[in-house]
């Protein structure tokens, strides 16, 4: 892939700048890029500043301009990412609808699914869950026990979820059920798209050790969901469900490492005011850090070459996943050793109300960001494919190496 701006990517590249210009300001611009897809910090502006996007179809960029979008290039989309990034624009809170569920959509969905669902993503009136892990199917998805049964022309659904990112902010979630009783692993799944309003659905919030409450658990209780929301052919989820996670660790995470330094520049930032850029454990392990950004972005260009010559990617794109999360993870402890003692030390809650993502009960604490990223970081070498699974798909479909007996 030719990384240099063509004329026609140029004049998107600065159609970009402009926007960004005009628009990033007030409450969005002293947001910066605060949040994620994990995060709930700033949540109401984020919402509004989604709306934009949306209004002038940055949200859909990709889209056939038939179902809103601007039908942009994947070279547009890297171009718009990196710029975003760049800007320091409030993070996006449409990842699972935009960035998972409508690719999934385009290449799975009858024309009458696009049209009932893409619009409704595009203009934020409906945001979506992702419905994968169970208690008993983690990495191991293809062991998932949420039941779903055909009664009429409605699909019948029990079963758990867990870990199911903003579940209770979501009206939608993108569900793999089983719904072929006697099937066993990969075959006999089936891809529901379920409505999250509804008597029959309950979301738990699961508090974290950052005080706040992102994750669920979902429970089905004979939830229901019209016969038509399958995405694919029924019985056939698990392909389905495969090119989500594509998605996921692909063009999905474009901008993360720009996001990345910026937070590894703050953390230099931070030693060199606290007076241990000095230090030569210190400034060892900072040097490192920038040379795994460095790392992180040519394989990124990598993968990016490699999905443009074959259109998906291949397993390759385990080895950005098992890499970034390893070195986000070891970001945040180094960040600790720079903030020194203070980083023993948090802010009482201001006010009493609810934690972020929690109905009732007070916060007992707030956390500055680089202590948030510490915590954080944490799950980010369990969420999307765990470190041990990277490692066996690596080993064993890039290498070449015998398979982990089981």
């Amino acid at each position: 892939m030719d990384f240099i701006d063509s004329p026609t990517e140029a004049a998107f590249r600065t159609e970009i700048k402009d926007w960004l210009n005009e628009n990033l300001k007030g409450d969005f611009a002293e947001l910066g890029g605060r949040g994620g897809p994990a995060d709930e910090h700033g949540w109401d502006i984020r919402i509004e500043w989604e709306k934009l996007l949306g209004k002038d179809r940055w949200l859909g960029l990709t889209w056939p301009v038939e179902y809103g979008g601007r039908n942009a290039s994947f070279s547009e989309q890297i171009i718009f990412s990196e710029e975003y990034a760049l800007a320091n624009a409030p993070a996006r809170v449409s990842f699972f609808g935009e960035g998972l569920f409508a690719p999934t959509l385009l290449a799975y969905g009858t024309d009458e699914q696009k049209r009932r669902f893409l619009p409704k993503i595009q203009s934020v009136e409906e945001l979506w869950c992702q419905g994968y892990s169970e208690p008993d199917a983690g990495s191991d998805l293809a062991n998932v026990k949420t039941k779903g049964a055909l009664d009429g022309d409605q699909w019948v659904v029990n079963g758990q979820k867990v870990w199911t990112t903003l579940a209770h902010r979501a009206q939608w979630c993108f569900c793999i059920t089983r719904t072929d009783p006697d099937s066993q692993g990969h075959q006999g799944l089936s891809y529901l798209l379920i409505p999250m309003d509804q008597p029959g659905v309950e979301v738990r919030p699961l508090v974290q050790m950052t005080g706040t409450a992102e994750f669920n658990e979902v429970f089905f209780a004979d939830a229901r969901t019209d016969a038509t929301n399958v995405l694919g052919a029924v019985g056939d989820g698990w392909k389905v469900a495969m090119a989500t996670l594509g998605f996921e660790r692909g063009t999905a995470f474009l901008s993360q490492q720009l996001a990345f330094a910026r937070e590894l520049e703050e953390i230099i930032a931070l030693a060199q005011a606290n007076e241990v850029a000095a230090d030569p454990v210190i400034r060892q392990e900072l040097a490192d850090s920038y040379v795994g950004v460095q790392i992180m972005k040519y394989n990124g260009l990598r993968m990016l070459t490699s999905l443009v010559k074959s259109g998906v990617l291949g397993p390759e794109a385990s080895i950005g996943k098992l890499y970034w999360s390893n070195w986000h993870r070891t970001l945040g402890e180094r960040a600790m050793r720079v903030m020194g003692s203070a980083a023993t030390l948090i802010e009482p809650t201001k006010g009493d109300g609810p934690s972020i993502g929690q109905e009732s009960g007070p916060r007992a604490y707030d956390l500055n960001e680089l202590q948030r990223i510490f915590m954080f970081s944490r799950s980010e070498t369990i969420y999307a494919g765990s470190s041990e699974i990277q490692r066996n798909i690596i080993g064993e479909r890039v290498l070449g190496l015998p398979r982990e007996p089981k």
